[in-house]
């Protein structure tokens, strides 16, 4: 039985507001995954994500990067809302490290099996918190921003890496990619990219659909990235 709520933690003033999911039966703790939202915020798709990690038997926890579980529809209100994060990489990782500690108080999560799993901003996220040396077994971009950290900003990373993107993604093109690729191979960690053909970005969403931006769904690419991700989490939780 997948039972659901909500979990209320700190980043300094901000008051941010967590969704959890778990099996209510399980009889001891299990590993944990962090979702981290796109810019529209912890809205219904975050939250459905952790349970459908529930289902997978592990704990779903939709992490809350503006505050008081803020949403947006329209475009410019997305852009408002991630813009003091993207823009202050610091405030950005204390912001997701608060989440990361509010998880590891929760009885229900084993607290050394923990990843975390973000989409568009939330890959940056996700990527942002393995590069503050934060120690996750693993972390996942789905069509993920992957803008480096600032050098002064960034510890050895203790986690295994995983990016899953789309090929024609106009936001983030192959030769960001390949730069990513160079930032992980110089920082000598297991990292993986799976890059899709004739894919944009947002390609697991399925409302997605704006050429302007170049935000389009996939069902292939999106059936095809949640299972490179259940494999991935197999592995990075059996160490």
């Amino acid at each position: 039985m997948i039972t659901t709520g909500q979990i209320n933690y700190n980043d300094g003033s901000t008051v941010c507001r967590a969704f959890i999911a778990y099996n209510l039966h399980s009889s001891s703790p299990v590993p944990a995954v962090m979702v981290a939202h796109d810019w529209g915020g912890r809205g219904d798709d975050a939250c459905k994500k952790a349970k459908e990690l529930a289902l997978l038997g592990y704990v779903g926890f939709a992490i809350d990067m503006y505050g008081n579980a803020k949403t947006a529809t329209e475009k410019a209100e997305k852009r408002a809302l991630m813009a003091p994060l993207v823009n202050d990489r610091q405030k950005l990782v204390n912001r997701i490290r608060a989440a990361f500690e509010a998880l590891l108080q929760l009885p229900q999560v084993d607290k050394k099996n923990i990843a975390a799993i973000g989409y568009c901003f939330g890959g940056l996220c996700v990527l942002d918190l393995a590069r503050s040396g934060v120690e996750v077994n693993g972390v996942v971009s789905f069509h993920g921003v992957l803008t480096p950290l600032p050098e002064d900003l960034c510890r050895p990373i203790q986690s295994k890496v995983l990016v899953l993107h789309g090929y024609d993604d106009p936001l983030v093109k192959p030769e960001q990619v390949e730069q990513f690729a160079l930032e992980m191979t110089a920082r000598q960690i297991d990292w993986q990219v799976h890059l899709y053909g004739l894919t944009a970005h947002s390609f697991t969403n399925p409302l997605a659909n704006d050429n302007e931006m170049g935000l389009h769904y996939n069902a292939q690419a999106d059936r095809r990235s949640w299972q490179t991700m259940q494999a991935f989490l197999r592995e990075v939780f059996t160490q």
